[in-house]
């Protein structure tokens, strides 16, 4: 494979070091150092610097925060989307926002060729290509994971020594992890093994339920349109609000999650996943449906959710279904608008009020008192209507 520019997706870790390293040894070319701002913790100023010193023609450094909150997370939201029935999509939604920048710096700097640093056992090597498949074919695609011949982490080590790649001595961690505004996910190492509990001291974004608050916490998260606007009736852009909810949520030991999931490529795989606002803003969010949104239209969505959950998390954020999905989704979510109460107690996030200008529930019709509103004598006939089947099946049958 003959380039001449590369952008590479690197984080300053051990192994995308290396690929830096090796990409500019192996294609004798310029390499760019793109690192993505999702909301991770980090010193931004040394990856700048280690960067530069490993080689990197140039590094970019882009803020995707407010675009990952807006145009990734929330949409997803709108969707309840969950994967398995359990999983939020933390790392699934950064790919995309992070491989669509990716490209764009490419053509920015005419770059003919992107790499990035996942190995060929996961879904972020999916992810990642597909993005840059769907929004430039053109370029060419260098996956040092699934081509070279470092494939341990004691090869990697050996290979960052040779090359005066600085690499902190510090105690490994039994895990590998990945961190953004929605999440952090944690696999690998000691979780391999799917009967071993997580250790306490692992988890960073949130307490233990145990240690959680003996008081309870209570919140009002309001929608407009199906999107969270503001939090106790402040408006906050969609970067802070998320970050709040983060806050209420770790503070309550709210969005600890571990399963066994099944990766696009085919195999099972253990992870461990803290998502605190995401849970709480989820919860919020199906509450206010139940007022807001018509009984079928809410059947129909909800039939579509698996489907949606599972493009987002195999990486076809970019396709035309996705496209054609989310509309239809967005459709629905005009009405959704209101403000939910919601209690957060040692780990549980529980709707306790609800209310809406777009509310479809009428007192005067659900009251158990009397009304004026509502002939009950009319039931009879439509539970005749609805059993006439059975009836008949009933008939036959002696």
């Amino acid at each position: 494979m003959s380039v001449d520019k590369i952008v590479l997706a690197y984080s300053g870790g051990l192994d995308t070091s290396v690929i830096l390293k090796w990409l500019h040894e192996e294609y004798q070319c310029p390499v760019i150092a793109y690192a993505a701002d999702v909301g991770q913790q980090e010193d931004w100023d040394a990856v700048r610097e280690k960067g530069l010193a490993t080689g990197a023609e140039k590094v970019i450094i882009s803020d995707l925060r407010e675009e990952f909150v807006r145009d990734y997370i929330f949409p997803a939201f709108r969707a309840n989307a969950i994967y398995e029935g359990s999983y939020l999509l933390g790392t699934s939604l950064a790919r995309p926002v992070i491989g669509k920048e990716q490209v764009r710096i490419a053509a920015l700097e005419g770059a003919d060729a992107v790499s990035h640093g996942a190995t060929g056992k996961g879904n972020d090597q999916v992810r990642f290509e597909l993005a840059y498949l769907a929004l430039n074919p053109r370029l060419q695609i260098i996956a040092p994971w699934r081509i070279w011949d470092l494939n341990s982490r004691n090869k990697l080590l050996a290979f960052a020594q040779e090359h005066n790649i600085p690499v902190p001595v510090t105690k490994e961690k039994p895990y590998s992890s990945d961190e953004n505004l929605l999440h952090i996910s944690f696999e690998g190492g000691l979780l391999e093994n799917p009967w071993n509990e997580p250790e306490e001291d692992m988890f960073k974004l949130s307490v233990s339920p145990e240690n959680a608050p003996d008081k309870a916490t209570y919140i009002e998260v309001e929608f407009q349109n199906g999107s969270p606007v503001a939090i106790d009736g402040q408006a906050m852009n969609p970067v802070e609000l998320l970050t709040a909810l983060n806050k209420y949520g770790g503070e309550n030991g709210i969005g600890r999650l571990d399963m066994v999931e099944n990766r696009f490529v085919g195999m099972k795989s253990r992870g461990v996943y803290e998502t605190p606002g995401g849970t709480i803003l989820r919860s919020a969010h199906c509450d206010l449906e139940t007022i807001t949104m018509d009984r079928e239209v809410l059947r129909i969505r909800d039939s579509l959710v698996p489907r949606y959950s599972e493009l987002v998390y195999n990486g076809f954020w970019f396709s035309p279904e996705m496209e054609l999905l989310q509309k239809t989704i967005d459709e629905t979510q005009k009405t959704v608008n209101g403000v939910v109460r919601l209690k957060l107690y040692k780990g549980n996030c529980i709707p306790v009020g609800r209310k809406s200008d777009n509310s479809l529930y009428h007192e005067s019709y659900a009251t158990f008192e009397e009304d004026e509103v509502y002939n009950q004598a009319d039931a009879a006939g439509f539970i005749k209507l609805n059993s006439l089947r059975l009836q008949i099946q009933a008939l036959n049958r002696k």
